[in-house]
């Protein structure tokens, strides 16, 4: 929401905004530009009869003062996926879409169109490096979404992903998610089965041809777009790749990120890039922020940091880490952060997650449960979780800290997981 709030002010808009927390990089973001509220909080009498729109965010309830005083006014409200549309009605829209691996596929799709000088507008749930945002709206033939399937907003209570009526889109695959709201699995299936209903005629959908939840739903559905399977890309040794007949060096690791990349490949051709120059451009690319990404690198051990959460990213980024990086014992650090990871209901799917790793923290923040009205998992409820032989729980940052600066465990790989911040942990101050 922050980013988009920062595009619209460079798109010309007066822009305003409330929240009643804050942190970086957002927080800082947006007093660098000069939009940051004064005060966090709800204040309805900021909403007046002369603002051209309102954009509302998942995070706002729909009981919301402002939000009520916007319908009292009759003030336009958007939702952000409505929002993004309507700047794009005209473009040819990608929207890349799944459980898993939407950032990264979106990135190396991002990657490769910059480097070839391609005008296109974007939206993409992390940091790039060479890109100065994550949003991006202007007069470019092309849009290219990361497609999210939560909520639209609290009063338009359905994906983000029905709203961008895809030209082209890829399909990573579908593992049980965001239960607050999708309580079974059949549910949450179901919102990508409406998701293909949802393409512009002649549509082009690139799926994961081993997901067989995807394979179920083209079957069952009498589509009219054109699905092409992909499937990962061939290793050779070390960083090295085969396709046609043909090796190329790449910068990133894992078999979920050769797939990631075979399903980005297959998205540029489409948007006219050879292979040849997808291969040249993708090169270099070392992955999305927080997307398995290099935290420390002295003496051969590693610490990489990524988003994992649901159980379907735990797993594959953990065991793609094991593989790739063999050469000593892992430590993987996962914290429950979002409402499906911290709720009881849910905690069974994580079941073996972690079987990769030789040793596990799974970290727990107190004030997560609290700000989601929840009741603190205990010690004995996720040994059970992830029935793993050397897991401990943490509960505070000092003593996370504590135990990745044990002696015993200088000789082991880190792998930390989150999609929050370890209640602020500052990495550089770990003596891994």
């Amino acid at each position: 929401m922050h980013q988009l709030a920062l595009d619209m002010l460079r798109l010309g808009y007066d822009v305003s905004g409330s929240d009643d927390e804050i942190y970086d990089p957002a927080l800082s973001n947006l007093r660098e530009s000069g939009i940051c509220p004064e005060k966090f909080g709800w204040f309805p009498e900021k909403i007046i009869k002369d603002l051209d729109f309102i954009v509302l965010g998942m995070h706002a309830r729909a009981e919301n003062p402002e939000l009520l005083k916007a319908r009292e006014l009759d003030i336009k409200i958007y939702s952000y996926p409505e929002l993004v549309y309507s700047f794009s009605e005209n473009k040819k829209r990608v929207v890349v879409a799944g459980s898993h691996g939407k950032t990264t596929t979106t990135s190396m799709i991002l990657h490769v169109l910059k480097k070839n000088k391609v005008d296109f507008d974007f939206l993409v749930g992390a940091k790039l490096d060479g890109f100065d945002r994550m949003v991006k709206l202007t007069n470019a033939p092309i849009l290219v979404v990361e497609g999210d399937e939560y909520l639209s907003s609290p009063i338009d209570r359905v994906p983000k992903i029905h709203k961008y009526h895809p030209h082209i889109s890829v399909l990573t695959g579908i593992a049980w998610d965001h239960i607050n709201v999708f309580p079974t699995f059949e549910n949450y299936k179901e919102q990508f089965s409406i998701y293909l209903q949802t393409f512009e005629k002649n549509g082009i959908l690139f799926y994961y041809k081993n997901d067989s939840n995807i394979v179920q739903i083209l079957q069952n559905e009498s589509l009219e777009i054109k699905a092409i399977p992909y499937e990962g890309l061939d290793r050779e040794e070390g960083s090295l790749i085969r396709y046609h007949g043909k090796v190329y060096p790449i910068s990133v690791i894992g078999k979920h990120n050769l797939e990631n990349m075979h399903a980005a490949l297959m998205v540029c051709r489409e948007l006219g890039i050879s292979e040849g120059l997808f291969f040249d451009s993708i090169a270099d690319f070392t992955g999305a922020q927080k997307r398995l990404q290099k935290l420390f690198d002295k003496d051969g051990k590693l610490v990489y940091l990524d988003f994992a959460h649901a159980p379907s990213k735990v797993k594959a980024t953990c065991s793609a880490f094991a593989d790739w990086y063999d050469d000593k014992p892992l430590l993987a650090v996962l914290e429950l952060h979002t409402f499906s990871s911290v709720s009881s209901a849910f905690l069974p799917e994580y079941y073996h997650s972690l079987e990769s790793a030789d040793r596990v923290i799974v970290y727990l923040s107190p004030h997560t449960f609290a700000m989601k009205q929840m009741s603190m998992l205990t010690s004995s409820d996720i040994q059970k979780a992830f029935d793993h032989p050397r897991l401990i729980v943490i509960t505070n940052p000092a003593e996370l800290k504590e135990e990745l600066e044990r002696q015993e465990l200088k000789d082991y790989h880190v792998l930390m997981m989150s999609s929050g911040t370890f209640d602020k942990l500052d990495f550089s101050t770990i003596n891994f």
